[in-house]
């Protein structure tokens, strides 16, 4: 398995991230339990999660993703084999939100007793908040790594401007630093990371962890037509979105290449993120082990330079 470094932290992961929103949404304990086993297998040991996945359930409040992970590590013993990232700033309930010190001290709790763990491999800001100092959310996360309590910082959906913000007042303060980037990428939506992102990224040495990467499941090539709305809860929106002349488009070079290495679209469509300048990991989900096979199979996929230019081209925006 290949192995990429996040950021400047030590920490080395593999070039596939499972996301964790499914635990408690679309598959129940058993099903995340089963796949959590078969993560292993593959060596595919890196699972993003967040406080607040999966609240948008009807019934849910936030939380159970991380119960459900944390459920299967006392249960498995292999807390040591995981490299665990989760986030907090997403509202969790009334004051239950951002980044100040005292909110980023009570969720990482909250998050450890869920996680039943005493340890955070990757805690990320999940939002900006433009409410707290800077200065006070670098200083509050410093203090949880000099605690042992988390391992490294990131930041998702950070601006470039904001993110560089961030990292200046790191540096000037003497405290830890965002150490990875977690944005929207996929071959539908590249604009933003690759103009707004990729030069600080490269230029401060970040991981990248993007998320979407699948495009909420458009990439896998099983929405053709607006009758194929009905094939998930997210059907309607990804037909909306993705169904045009470009996604197509994108959809036919993916089979194309998809029949030359003999993979599926969903392996090809993540190992050309991976092969992308800056991407250090990108995070796809898995409701079944056949899901899960394609992922260990992009993880380990090389794709020929004129293979990622077809895609390329195809994805041009």
């Amino acid at each position: 398995m290949n192995l990429r470094e996040l950021g400047r932290s030590g920490i080395r992961v593999p070039t596939i991230t499972f996301g964790g929103n499914v635990f408690g949404w679309t598959v129940d304990q058993a099903t995340s339990f089963s796949l959590l086993d078969a993560l292993l297998d593959h060596q595919l040991n890196f699972i993003d999660t967040a406080d607040v996945y999966s609240a948008w359930v009807p019934g849910n409040f936030g939380g159970e993703s991380e119960t459900i992970i944390g459920n299967w590590l006392q249960k498995s013993g292999k807390r040591d084999q995981i490299i665990l990232a989760t986030k907090v700033g997403k509202p969790m309930g009334p004051q239950l939100k951002g980044l100040s010190a005292r909110y980023i001290r009570e969720a990482v709790e909250a998050s450890l007793r869920r996680l039943k763990t005493d340890y955070i491999d990757l805690y990320q800001a999940h939002d900006d908040d433009q409410n707290t100092p800077l200065a006070e959310t670098m200083s509050a996360f410093d203090a949880l790594i000099k605690e042992g309590k988390v391992r490294a910082i990131g930041a998702s959906n950070y601006s470039a401007e904001r993110l560089a913000k961030a990292l200046d007042v790191s540096a000037k303060l003497g405290l830890a630093r965002y150490e990875t980037i977690q944005p929207e990428y996929n071959l539908y939506d590249r604009h933003d990371f690759e103009v707004d992102l990729v030069p600080l990224v490269q230029k401060e040495g970040l991981g990248v962890i993007n998320y979407y990467a699948l495009a909420s499941g458009f990439l896998s090539g099983k929405y053709r037509s607006a009758e194929d709305a009905h094939k998930s809860a997210r059907g309607n929106g990804i037909v909306e979105k993705y169904l045009n002349s470009r996604g197509l488009g994108i959809l036919d070079a993916l089979e194309q290449v998809a029949h030359e290495v003999n993979a599926s679209p969903v392996a090809v469509a993540l190992a050309w993120q991976i092969a992308q300048p800056g991407i250090t990991s990108p995070i796809a989900s898995a409701t079944s082990l056949k899901q899960l096979n394609e992922l260990a199979v992009a993880a380990n996929l090389s794709l020929s330079t004129e293979q990622v230019r077809v895609i390329t081209d195809a994805s041009a925006y």
